[in-house]
C-alpha cells in the first residue's frame, strides 16, 4: 500500500497533445515553476512559437522522429524515465548507466480517432489516426503513479497547476485519480477502435468486446434515490438525447434520459416531409402518438389517447416547434420536450416554465441507422444490433377473407410502428392517424388488450364521449398471437383489422376467428419484442 505522504516533485514534464485547448497557459505555468518541458511535433512547435522553453523529444532520445511521426516516443529514454521507480536502487542504477532522465509529469491526449470516424473518413485515414505512442506513455505513467502524474484531460490543467504552484507537487490521491482517469481514457479509446473495426469489417462476434464513453454528467441518483448514476456519451454519432442541446430547465434525471430517448426514437420513425408526428412517453412507453399534417394536430391526437398518463410525461416531435405548438404543450405539466428545433417565439413561451427541460437536436435521428444496444446482466453484458427495421421493410400478407380498406391499411402500418416502441407484450389500437389505446408490458397479450381497451374507455369519458375510442380502430401486436383469445378480445374491443407478425402454430385457428368476425388481418413476418 502506498503511503499517502509519498512525495512527487515535478522537475521534468513531457507534453504531447492533439487537443491544444488550454495548453499555452498550462505549459507557461509549468515553465514559470522551473519545470523542464519536453515535447513532440506540433506541440513543440506551438510552445516555441509562444516563447515557452521546450526541448524536442529527439534531443532527449538521441533519435529523430521517423516514419511520418509513427515513431518518436517509443524509446527507452522515454519509458525508462516514466517507469523508473525512484526509490529502487536497481532502477536508479540502470537510469544512470543508460543516461535516462526522469520524467515526472506526462501530459498527453490522443490522436482524434473518434472524431475522424465520426466525420466519415476513409479506412486509411482512420488507421493513421490510431495513436500508439500516446496510449503507451499514458499507461506507463498511470502504472507508476506513485512517482509520476499523468494528465489526459485539459479540464485537469487548472487543478494540477494550482497544486504545483502552492505545494510543489501533485498529491498522491490526485495522482491516483488521474491514473484511474487515464486508464479509463485509453480503455474508451481502444473500445472505439475495436468497435470501428467490428463495424467496418462486419465482424460482430469478436472474442472480446468493450464499450466506452465520455462522462457528460453525474446525476443526483439513478432510477431510485439510493442508486448512483451518470450519463456517458459515446462516439456512435447517433442523433438524440446525448447529442442534444439543453436549452432550459433542471438537469435531466436518469429516468428523464431513458424516457426522452424512447420518445425521440419513436418520432424518428416518421419522415417530417410526409407527416408531422408527436409522441408522449411515460416510463419509456408511449401513452399517446399522433400523426397529422401539422404538429399541433398531431399533438391533439396524441394527448387524446391518454390525457391522464400524459401528466408529467415526455413529449417528442419530429419537426420545429412553433409558438402555437409551445402554447399547447405548456397547458399540460411536462417534464421534457425534445425536437429538432424551435422558433424564437416558441422559446419565449417555454421560458415561462423555468423547470421545463427543453432539448433541441438540430436534426432528426436516423431510425434506420445500424448500431449496437447493450444491457448488463449479472456477470456479463448482452449485446445486440439495433432494431432498425419497421413495417415499411416488410412484405405484407393479407391472410383474411376481407382485405383491409385503404384507411385501415394506413392505420395498421402506423399501429405497427408504434407497437415496435411499446414494451412487450404490446397491443396498440389506432384510428385515423392516432393511437386510441395502448397496452404495455403485461404478462399476456390478452391482458394488454384489456388494458388498452380500458384506457380507451377512460379517454373517451374524459373527452365527453360514450363507449371506447377503440371502436372501429385497427390493432397491432408486436409478436404473434399464440391463441385466438387475443384477437377475439381485440375485436370485441372494437378492432376492425389486425396486423401482427404471424408464425403461431395456431395461425389457422386465429385467422378463422378473424374471418368469423368479418375483420381483416395482415401479417408482417417481423417481430418487435421490447423488454
Amino acid at each position: 500500500m502506498v503511503k499517502t505522504s509519498e512525495k512527487c516533485k515535478v522537475r521534468r514534464a513531457l507534453i504531447s497533445v492533439s487537443d491544444k485547448t488550454g495548453l499555452e497557459d498550462f505549459a507557461r505555468s509549468l515553465s514559470d515553476l522551473g519545470i523542464e518541458i519536453v515535447s513532440t511535433g506540433g506541440t513543440a512547435k506551438l510552445l516555441a512559437e509562444k516563447n515557452i522553453p521546450v526541448i524536442e523529444i529527439s534531443e532527449l532520445t538521441g533519435f529523430p522522429e521517423m516514419m511520418d511521426g509513427r515513431v518518436k516516443t517509443l524509446h527507452p529514454k522515454v519509458h525508462g524515465g516514466i517507469l523508473g521507480v525512484r526509490d529502487n536502487p536497481a532502477h536508479n542504477s540502470a537510469m544512470r548507466i543508460h543516461q535516462i532522465p526522469l520524467i515526472d509529469l506526462i501530459v498527453v491526449n490522443l490522436y482524434p480517432f473518434e472524431k475522424t470516424v465520426a466525420r466519415g473518413e476513409d479506412y486509411e485515414t482512420a488507421i493513421e489516426n490510431i495513436d500508439i505512442g500516446g496510449p503507451a506513455m499514458i499507461r506507463s505513467a498511470a502504472k507508476n503513479h506513485r512517482h509520476v502524474s499523468v494528465v489526459v484531460d485539459p479540464a485537469d490543467y487548472g487543478e494540477v497547476s494550482t497544486c504545483l504552484t502552492e505545494g510543489g507537487e501533485v498529491p498522491l490521491k490526485m495522482r491516483q485519480r488521474l491514473a484511474a482517469k487515464a486508464y479509463g481514457r485509453t480503455a474508451a479509446y481502444d473500445a472505439a477502435i475495436s468497435n470501428w473495426f467490428s463495424k467496418t469489417l462486419d465482424y460482430p462476434d469478436m472474442a472480446w468486446r468493450s464499450h466506452g464513453g465520455e462522462l457528460r454528467e453525474v446525476m443526483r441518483y439513478g432510477e431510485n434515490p439510493h442508486q448512483w448514476a451518470a450519463f456517458y456519451k459515446d462516439q456512435s454519432g447517433d442523433v438524440g438525447v446525448a447529442s442534444a442541446r439543453q436549452i432550459q430547465g433542471k438537469s435531466l434525471s436518469y429516468n428523464n434520459i431513458n424516457d426522452t430517448d424512447a420518445a425521440f426514437a419513436l418520432v424518428c420513425e416518421f419522415d417530417p416531409e410526409q407527416q408531422a408526428a408527436v409522441a408522449i412517453i411515460k416510463h419509456a412507453n408511449p401513452c399517446g402518438v399522433g400523426v397529422a399534417d401539422s404538429l399541433e394536430a398531431a399533438y391533439d391526437k396524441a394527448l387524446r389517447c391518454d390525457p391522464v398518463s400524459a401528466f408529467g410525461g415526455v413529449v417528442a416531435l419530429n419537426g420545429e416547434i412553433t409558438q402555437s405548438m409551445a402554447e399547447k404543450i405548456i397547458k399540460v405539466f411536462t417534464e421534457v420536450i425534445i425536437a429538432p428545433g424551435a422558433t424564437p417565439e416558441a422559446l419565449a413561451v417555454f421560458e415561462t416554465k423555468k423547470n421545463l427541460r427543453l432539448l433541441l437536436t438540430g436534426e432528426l435521428g436516423d431510425a434506420k441507422r445500424a448500431g449496437l444496444e447493450l444491457r448488463s446482466v449479472a456477470g456479463g453484458v448482452l449485446v445486440q444490433s439495433k432494431d432498425n427495421k419497421n413495417v415499411d421493410d416488410c412484405e405484407l400478407q393479407v391472410v383474411s377473407k376481407r382485405v383491409p380498406t385503404p384507411q385501415e391499411l394506413v392505420d395498421l402500418k402506423l399501429a405497427a410502428k408504434i407497437a415496435k416502441h411499446v414494451k412487450s407484450n404490446a397491443i396498440v389500437f389506432v384510428k385515423d392517424g392516432a393511437s386510441v389505446g395502448i397496452g404495455a408490458g403485461q404478462m399476456s397479450r390478452v391482458d394488454s388488450t384489456h388494458v388498452a381497451h380500458k384506457k380507451s374507455k377512460d379517454a373517451a369519458k374524459a373527452a365527453g364521449e360514450k363507449g371506447a375510442l377503440t371502436s372501429g380502430a385497427v390493432l397491432a401486436s408486436d409478436a404473434f398471437f399464440p391463441f385466438a383469445d387475443g384477437v377475439i378480445a381485440g375485436i370485441k374491443a372494437g378492432a376492425s383489422a389486425i396486423i401482427q407478425p404471424g408464425g403461431s402454430i395456431r395461425d389457422e385457428e386465429i385467422i378463422a376467428a378473424v374471418d368469423k368476425a368479418g375483420a381483416a388481418m395482415v401479417l408482417t413476418g417481423m417481430r418487435h419484442f421490447r423488454h
